[in-house]
């Protein structure tokens, strides 16, 4: 082995110079090599004292106390400057021991070398010593056949393994079989090719403490003699076991700061923190919440009882408690200790703390069964309250947390409080939102003799929140209905409460029973007031967090079962599918309008007929765009799913449901469907009449009415619909021009209209005593269950309803 320019000991006879001196220092005996490294020929130096030759006068005191000491200790090692033979003074190291010949006479034996050379070798020795003595850098040394022929004492130390054990076999003998592999490759690596290794990592857990937690540094060279012959390997290892572990701790609160929070879910945000703890603090981590903060709910200021287990990591079928479950904690656990204190609790080994233990038997045997040693118990805690615990366990040969596991596990479980506090609120948001949107929205559609209706509402869910999807069936005068859907933008209560101004508003404009084209700009009308009405609240209140921005799209279609006309306008909303009862499905050419709240732009009216059994589909654009975003796709999609329009109703929505929106996740924007299959009503069921503008045409009008009724078996209906069909007809008679028409339509009411040429308004109100007319209307308001007037553009009509008898 080569350590350093001095290959071998510089007193090695063959190497270093020798001279004999006999008990009165007079020289007997000179070697080759002193005359090599002195100048003096034997002839010339044997005989003579060797002070008076070799040492200067000025060097003469040390000389003699060399002289001394080495007759007191019987030899001597030292450096002294020696005369060479032209007159310099040259460092040379010597060596001397006396020698006793025949008996009584001493001689001294010298032997000496240049000093630089023996201060080298001296080096060397020192280090060599060092290495194998005094360094805390463990040094392994393997032969050619990769068998350890040496290891120095930081190797024994850190092994705790002797060294004369280590010695013929080979260091994958000591470690574990997932360590012995790599270990045992790295010095044949280098033994094969040469090539050095630097600095290389590795686990190094020994057999006799396959727990203990060991990590290297390895650095390794292969060793040749002058001849290029391998001799074998040398490695120099360093224990980076702590270095490695606040490597790990700090590499794990990065992975924490990225992986836990991804999403607005408590209950997903709780599993991330599981699943980042274990396996990367601890062998099996738990997350238990309080119930509130699972829910939503605002939490109480005592945190006293049971908590809900939301995570568990890794999955083990032996647990008691599983994810959903309650766990109770009694007031002697680490847990519950943990959250009255708020601040971790430690408990290196459990089985020195017997209270431990004071919890049911099944859990005892559990714990037992996993070899559960070691425990963290970390309050999980968000702008000064308790959200719950996180219990963080080692087990079997895991090494016992330290103080600054505790620490690390303190300060990612604090990331992860805000991360589901944050979770919590947006759930109570979302629930209060969602309470809202759904208090907004219709409920159980009932039967329509116009139409057969199946619907969906689907909330959002992630990170946006809900929306301000909405749909509306409207039943109208006539038998007919008005069915709409909507869209406002933007997610949260602010889009929920601008859904709900919206629907009420579209019903109140429905009731006036205006044409869709004027329904819709009337709301175009409605957005732009409350846009206004926002931001002058935002410029007044300097305080607002969060600007808000109204807009809408709508839909709104009206279809009578008497003429099967479908009239609809839109506000910038996907148009309508039209699916016929022969299976085929054509997205109505309507023309799209603006969204809401632009202003000053016209809205078109669409108009088709309907055969009976046709399927008329409203949707809001998350239907499109809830499985990949590919929206052409997905039309397609639901086109073909709308070609089997003969199948029930409810069957055909939850197959375009189940065919658009994804099965692992729920959709990130709301979505609201409508399907309407629509009705004629039959021709024996309607009854119109042309009546002459004269004064006979309010008793014709009872005679028409009587009849029609009789023949419909509702003559007890007669008396009451003779008086308000000839009420209307008697206003239609003085306040109007032209023909009057009367239709009776036998639906889930008995509806009477009378239209006539006039735009005039008629009113309730009430007549005083000494009024000779004025009680029609009022007559008419108090014989039915309802009544009103629309208005065409060719003049208006009034209706009333009746309740039909139950049979």
């Amino acid at each position: 082995m080569h350590f350093s320019e001095s290959p071998e000991d510089p007193f090695a006879l063959g190497h270093a110079a020798s001279a004999v001196l006999d008990d009165h220092g007079t020289v007997v005996g000179w070697s080759a090599r002193a005359q090599e490294l002195l100048g003096y020929p034997a002839k010339e130096v044997i005989g003579r004292a060797w002070q008076d030759l070799l040492v200067d006068a000025r060097d003469l005191p040390v000389a003699r106390s060399v002289v001394v000491d080495a007759l007191r200790a019987g030899g001597w090692f030292g450096v002294l400057p020696i005369r060479h033979r032209d007159g310099r003074r040259v460092e040379m190291g010597f060596r001397g021991r006396a020698i006793v010949r025949d008996g009584e006479r001493q001689e001294w034996f010298l032997v000496g070398a240049p000093a630089a050379e023996v201060v080298a070798w001296q080096r060397d020795r020192a280090l060599l010593d060092g290495l194998y003595r005094r360094s805390p850098i463990g040094l392994a040394i393997h032969d050619a056949d990769r068998r350890v022929i040496r290891v120095n004492r930081a190797i024994e130390k850190a092994s705790g393994i002797a060294a004369e054990a280590t010695v013929g076999r080979r260091a994958g003998e000591f470690l574990v079989d997932e360590d012995a592999g790599p270990a045992e490759e790295r010095v044949r690596h280098v033994l094969e090719t040469g090539e050095p290794l630097i600095f290389t990592e590795q686990s190094a857990r020994t057999r006799h403490a396959p727990g203990r937690e060991r990590m290297v540094s390895v650095s390794a060279f292969r060793m040749q003699d002058s001849s290029g012959r391998v001799l074998g390997v040398a490695e120099t290892i360093e224990d980076i076991t702590q270095r490695h572990r606040a490597r790990r701790r700090l590499t794990l609160l990065n992975e924490a700061s990225a992986r836990i929070g991804t999403s607005l879910d408590v209950a997903q945000t709780a599993r991330e923190l599981a699943e980042v703890a274990a396996p990367g603090l601890a062998d099996y981590c738990s997350v238990d919440l309080l119930k509130p903060v699972v829910l939503g709910d605002e939490l109480p200021a005592d945190t006293a009882g049971a908590l809900l287990r939301v995570a568990f990591s890794p999955a083990e079928p032996r647990v008691p408690f599983q994810e959903g479950d309650v766990v109770p904690l009694l007031p002697e656990s680490p847990q519950a200790r943990c959250l009255a204190e708020r601040r971790p609790v430690l408990e290196r080994l459990l089985s020195l703390r017997p209270e431990w233990y004071a919890m049911d038997r099944r859990r005892i045997e559990v714990a037992s069964g996993l070899g559960v040693h070691s425990l963290i118990a970390v309050p999980l805690m968000a702008r000064g309250q308790v959200l719950g615990v996180v219990s963080l366990w080692r087990v079997r040969h895991s090494e016992p947390f330290e103080d600054d596991d505790a620490a690390v596990a303190h300060e990612f479980s604090s990331r992860a409080a805000v991360c589901i506090d944050n979770a919590r609120r947006f759930t109570q948001q979302q629930s209060a939102a969602l309470t809202l949107q759904r208090s907004l929205l219709p409920g159980e559609v009932s039967d329509l003799p116009a139409v057969e209706v199946a619907c969906r509402y689907l909330p959002a869910s992630g990170e946006p929140g809900i929306g301000g999807d909405w749909f509306d069936v409207i039943p109208l005068s006539g038998a007919r209905v008005a069915l709409v859907v909507g869209d406002v933008v933007g997610h949260g209560i602010h889009a929920a409460a601008s859904m709900g101004r919206l629907r009420a508003a579209v019903r109140t404009l429905a009731s006036l029973d205006l044409e869709p084209d004027e329904v819709v700009a009337r709301l175009d009308d409605l957005v732009g007031l409350l846009a206004a009405e926002l931001e002058t609240n935002a410029e007044s209140n300097q305080s607002a967090a969060i600007e808000q921005v109204l807009g809408a799209t709508c839909v709104y279609a009206v279809y009578d079962p008497v003429s099967r006309r479908c009239s609809l306008a839109r506000a910038g909303h996907p148009a309508p599918l039209v699916s016929t009862p022969d299976g085929q499905v054509t997205v109505l050419d309507l023309p799209a309008g603006p969204p809401l709240g632009l202003g000053g732009l016209p809205f078109e009216m669409y108009d088709l007929d309907l055969p009976e059994g046709s399927l008329l589909t409203l949707y809001t654009d998350g239907l499109l765009e809830a499985r990949d975003g590919d929206v052409d796709a997905a039309l397609e999609n639901l086109r073909e799913c709308l070609a089997h329009s003969a199948d029930p109703l409810e069957l055909t929505c939850h197959g375009v449901v189940e065919a658009l929106l994804p099965t692992d996740r729920r959709p990130t924007d709301d979505i609201a469907l409508l399907m309407a299959r629509t009705r004629v009503l039959p021709p024996e069921n309607v009854a119109t009449w042309q009546l002459p503008l004269e004064a006979t045409a309010a008793a014709r009008a009872r005679e028409l009415v009587t009849a029609k009724l009789d023949e419909w078996g509702l003559s007890d209906m007669a008396f009451t619909t003779e008086l308000v069909a000839s009420e209307l007809v008697t206003n239609a008679y003085r306040y109007a021009d032209g023909p009057v028409t009367l239709r009776l339509i036998r639906a889930q009411y008995l509806i009477c209209e009378v239209s006539d040429t006039s735009h005039t308004s008629p009113h309730l109100r009430r007549a005083l005593s000494t009024d000779e007319g004025g009680r029609g209307l009022f007559l008419v308001a108090q014989l039915t269950e309802r009544w009103g007037t629309r208005y065409a553009h060719d003049g208006k009509t009034v209706w009333t309803e009746q309740p039909l008898p139950p049979s």
